[in-house]
């Protein structure tokens, strides 16, 4: 019998040296490959209801997996006064994530206090969450009124069997819908869509997918199969590259290339040549857009990682609970950030069955957020 492996959390992390000379931030921080701090996912919760089979496949989650105990998660005191340092390092986004961010009890009240901060040129940050949809139609006016401007939502089927089997806990397209309508309704916009496409399991519904976002106000992205973690099976033969749903796609509706919105947006922009729409691919297998990242993330227990594929992360929360200032935890964060240097996808080989090339277990998804 093979061993089942348990994902626990990120216990290797330590925190990070604090510089002799705390320099103040500039509001523009670069790390060793020139690359600029612009995005800060925060993941909330680590919890999530769905066990979707590239993220928290159900025969590793199962029953008895133990979440983080609520007294290490970060609270939203302290999710605020480090989103604060990074916002004076340059950060213009910040993108809450999970696990499923709409779990989090009383997450309009972190909204609310997030929408207050303001970048470095004096404006409102660029504020987003990442649902699978199944509260956002109770929530979705709630979290507009805190000051939420976008969601994306993960949908990654038409057909309704074929979701279902994709989320592993039987829950209905339809149900993601009204979540997304009712988003609309509140101004959530513009939508992002969200498929990630796993050969065999859901290819079929590409062009359904398609077909039902095309016309409408939103925009479906697609997303090759990506091999975060250790625990989703990754295997190159699993994925399909965006060339190919692209090619797809534009052989019955016809696309047409556009110019990013900004330096180092992670979707490639496609446009229908009759004027119906855009899409997006997300191709970090074939296509690595490593040269471009300038996304941080903050793990649901304060650690720092500087890469989705890291093997360890920055553990902030000490910092925070030891009762360091907001200039040495401005200046750890800056020094964390001028060593960066990853750039995995770059470096992937089709050999990799999910490991990085030093054997160690990369973080999960569900963990850090996608």
């Amino acid at each position: 019998m093979t061993e089942k492996i348990i994902i626990l959390a990120d216990g290797r992390a330590r925190a990070p040296a604090i510089p002799a000379a705390l320099e103040p931030a500039t509001g523009d921080l670069r790390d060793r490959l020139a690359r600029p701090l612009h995005d800060l996912r925060i993941s909330i919760t680590d919890r999530c209801n769905f066990r979707c089979v590239y993220c928290m496949p159900k025969e590793v989650f199962d029953k008895d997996y133990q979440y983080l105990p609520h007294a290490s998660l970060l609270t939203f005191e302290e999710i605020t006064r480090l989103a604060r340092q990074f916002v004076a390092h340059g950060v213009e986004k910040i993108r809450l994530t999970g696990g499923e961010p709409l779990l989090r009890k009383n997450i309009e009240k972190l909204i609310g206090m997030l929408a207050g901060l303001r970048t470095v040129h004096g404006k409102p940050l660029d504020l987003t969450l990442t649902t699978n949809g199944s509260l956002l139609a109770r929530k979705a006016q709630a979290l507009k009124d805190a000051g939420l401007n976008r969601v994306t939502v993960s949908l990654d089927a038409m057909d309704d069997a074929v979701f279902r089997a994709m989320n592993d806990v039987d829950f209905a397209v339809a149900d993601v819908l009204r979540g997304i309508d009712a988003a609309h309704a509140a101004g959530l916009g513009p939508i992002k869509v969200n498929m990630v496409v796993k050969a065999g399991s859901n290819e079929q519904e590409i062009l359904p997918m398609a077909r039902y976002f095309k016309g409408s106000p939103h925009i479906l992205r697609f997303i090759e199969y990506m091999d975060v973690g250790a625990s989703n099976g990754w295997n190159m033969r699993d994925v399909i590259p965006s060339a190919e749903i692209v090619r797809r796609i534009g052989a019955e509706m016809p696309l047409v290339p556009v110019d990013p919105n900004y330096t180092g947006e992670t979707a490639a922009r496609w446009r229908y040549a009759d004027g119906g729409g855009e899409i997006g691919v997300i191709s970090s297998v074939t296509q690595a857009f490593c040269k471009d990242c300038t996304r941080a993330r903050l793990s649901t227990e304060g650690k720092l990682y500087t890469c989705l594929f890291a093997t360890r992360g920055h553990d902030l929360r000490a910092l925070l609970r030891e009762g360091r200032s907001d200039a040495e935890l401005s200046a750890a964060i800056g020094a964390v950030w001028q060593g960066r240097t990853d750039r995995y996808s770059e470096l992937r080989t089709t050999n990799t069955e999910g490991l990085p090339r030093t054997g160690e277990r990369k973080v999960e998804m569900s963990y850090i957020g996608g």
